[in-house]
């Protein structure tokens, strides 16, 4: 069979990578080509396009970069013609794979949503666009399936989240660190618009735990020199590349931004602090459009505030120091926090490893 995957940025990837390999897995035949990353590439798959020349966030950042965004979506749709897969499979990024969705089912494809677009937050009007021109959605958060039956009368699939089957291999192979380590994990994004914003603040708490090492995550895909014009004047900062879980495993706390990245720090067991700053603009847009009470996945997902967020303004040097002291320092709190992340991972391991499941979904509704 022949296979199309769409993935517009790095976590898209990575979830991206496992469905490939077990594709492959499922039907050894398969052709897969694919918009995403080095993940999925290294798994076989033909790269179309690679995510960095995708990944725009924000009401004003995609309205700057219309044009490139139409460009792209006429080059995916000829190229989607050109290959005629039996599936296309596109996972998260909705801005842009809800249009194909929609163009590829009227064009004669079959349909597979694979993370479903995050309607519960906002955009809920969505749904029935949806319904129309997807032929099974693939849902990776325990409460989306209740979500879709109950508001929406849509049978759905929980397949179970990929990162709890990516982290607990990791975790098999290199254990948390079970004494203090005295270094501490920086994540401020894979996009460069959002890492000018994040990072600066980030490395300014650094300066407040001098006899702490710092290490910059950096995303695939960015050169090295973007990120050493933020270090200047900062001795115990270092930057690591392609090595994230490694990182955060070394590390005895995180400041993290909100994203994927967050579930991954928690599933992985590492304190952490959720950190957003973004256009103000589109950060006004998206407060009077999304109402969801957390920003975090973490968060959402168990109900309660288990790590503290920090939004735009709230995302400055003295909050983040101040919460970093207390990961670092209060043993209690840490103890908790560890205990939450417990069960996060007992809800999103429910359904086995999601990527297997996922395959086997999509090769049977291949076979109908």
């Amino acid at each position: 069979m022949k296979y199309y995957i769409i993935a517009g940025e790095a976590s898209g990837d990575l979830q991206g990578r496992y469905l490939v390999r077990a594709l492959r897995q499922q039907d050894p035949l398969a052709q897969i080509r694919c918009w995403g990353g080095d993940g999925m590439k290294e798994e076989g798959a033909t790269l179309v396009k690679h995510f960095r020349d995708l990944a725009f966030m924000g009401f004003f950042e995609v309205l700057r970069n219309l044009p490139t965004i139409l460009r792209n979506l006429s080059f995916c749709k000829k190229d989607i013609q050109s290959f005629h897969p039996d599936v296309v499979v596109l996972i998260d990024y909705p801005g842009f794979n809800l249009r194909i969705a929609q163009w590829a089912k009227y064009a004669g494809y079959k349909v597979v949503y694979y993370i479903s677009p995050q309607v519960w937050a906002w955009k809920a009007n969505r749904v029935n666009r949806m319904k129309e021109c997807i032929d099974r959605l693939l849902v990776i958060l325990p409460f989306e399936d209740e979500y879709y039956r109950k508001h929406w009368n849509w049978e759905v699939d929980y397949v179970g989240h990929p990162l709890a089957q990516v982290t607990a291999e990791k975790l098999a192979t290199h254990p948390p660190v079970a004494h203090p380590s005295s270094q501490v994990a920086l994540l401020p994004g894979s996009r460069k618009q959002e890492i000018q914003k994040k990072l600066p603040v980030m490395l300014a708490v650094t300066r407040h735990f001098p006899h702490h090492r710092f290490v910059v995550a950096a995303a695939p895909g960015l050169d090295m020199e973007f990120y050493q014009s933020f270090l200047h004047g900062y001795s115990n900062v270092e930057i690591r590349q392609g090595h994230t879980y490694d990182i955060l495993l070394g590390s005895d706390a995180a400041l993290v931004t909100s994203g994927t990245a967050t579930l991954e720090t928690a599933l992985l067991g590492i304190p952490e602090a959720v950190c957003y700053k973004g256009n103000p603009l589109s950060y006004a847009i998206a407060k009077r459009l999304v109402k969801i009470p957390y920003i975090s996945l973490v968060n959402l997902i168990l109900g309660k505030p288990a790590v503290k967020e920090f939004v735009q303004h709230q995302m400055n040097e003295e909050n983040l120091r101040n919460e970093l002291d207390q990961l670092l320092n209060n043993e209690g709190r840490r103890v908790d926090m560890k205990a939450d992340f417990q069960t996060l991972r007992s809800q999103l391991e429910i359904g086995g490893a999601a990527a297997e499941n996922a395959a086997r979904i999509i090769v049977r509704e291949l076979a109908k």
